[in-house]
């Protein structure tokens, strides 16, 4: 009994692994001009590229600025997606402390704003730590809030960065130039940033004053129409240092407010 169950075992066919359904072969069809048949093929997402431009700049103030100043701040931050924001500064710190904030944030650019007398305002633009370093009066401050201007942009988009040619002509305005570039232009492929180009941001020198100026670019007919916020930038000083130094350059026509 025992051998004809063997036997019996051994005379059953093996069974077939199972395999996935496959679907009908369907032959492509040519096309009615004879040309072989198309092929739909999905492309590639879109390389970001690689963001190399580590340009990150502090914006940060001293303690006694009013409300404008405030929102003044604000709104270049908000404009700004590479800037990083600090604690107001005690007034009875030095400047020079300002270099060590900015190497503690990892920050290698700079705009503070100082408050004197609870009235005036005074803006420094800085490259951390070498310098140089320069030194405005702030007047005619307008913010995006009061402004209500109809233009508009996307946040976190590029501007473009249009001077007035006086930048090129002389050797003080050409060095306010190249640190307002570094300053305000947003890096290529930054996280923060859009990869559009729908604002433009305008320095024009007018009675040997610098005059900011936000617009959008409408699409349609690339005429522009204005977003804030908008100042008036008076050069007092250029320093070669960070906050401090030797004196590159200084005004003769900057009269002190007071």
């Amino acid at each position: 009994a025992a051998k004809r169950k063997r036997d019996a075992l051994a005379a059953r066919p093996k069974k077939r692994a199972k395999k996935a359904p496959s679907a009908p072969d369907v032959e492509a069809k040519p096309s009615p001009d004879g040309a072989a048949p198309e092929e739909y093929s999905i492309p590639p997402p879109v390389s970001q590229g690689k963001w190399k431009n580590k340009e990150r700049v502090l914006i940060f103030s001293s303690r006694g600025i009013n409300f404008r100043t405030r929102h003044l701040m604000q709104d270049l931050r908000t404009l700004m997606p590479h800037s990083k924001a600090d604690t107001k500064m005690d007034r009875k710190d030095q400047l020079a402390v300002i270099n060590e904030v900015c190497e503690m944030k990892n920050c290698n650019k700079c705009i503070f704003f100082e408050a004197k007398k609870k009235q005036d305002l005074y803006m420094w633009f800085s490259n951390i730590p070498q310098g140089p370093s320069a030194k405005f009066l702030v007047q005619n401050v307008h913010t995006l809030a009061e402004l209500k201007m109809t233009g508009n942009c996307l946040r976190g988009s590029r501007p473009l960065l249009s001077f007035d040619p006086i930048f090129d002509k002389e050797p003080h305005y050409a060095l306010l130039k190249e640190l307002f570039i570094q300053i305000f232009s947003t890096p290529q492929y930054h996280p923060k940033s859009q990869p559009f180009v729908d604002h433009v941001f305008t320095f024009t020198v007018t009675d040997e004053r610098i005059w900011f100026r936000n617009y959008q670019i409408i699409e349609e007919d690339a005429s522009l129409v204005e977003i804030g916020p908008r100042f008036v930038l008076n050069l007092i000083k250029i320093f070669q240092g960070s906050f401090g130094g030797p004196t590159l350059y200084e005004n003769p026509h900057y009269q002190t407010p007071n």
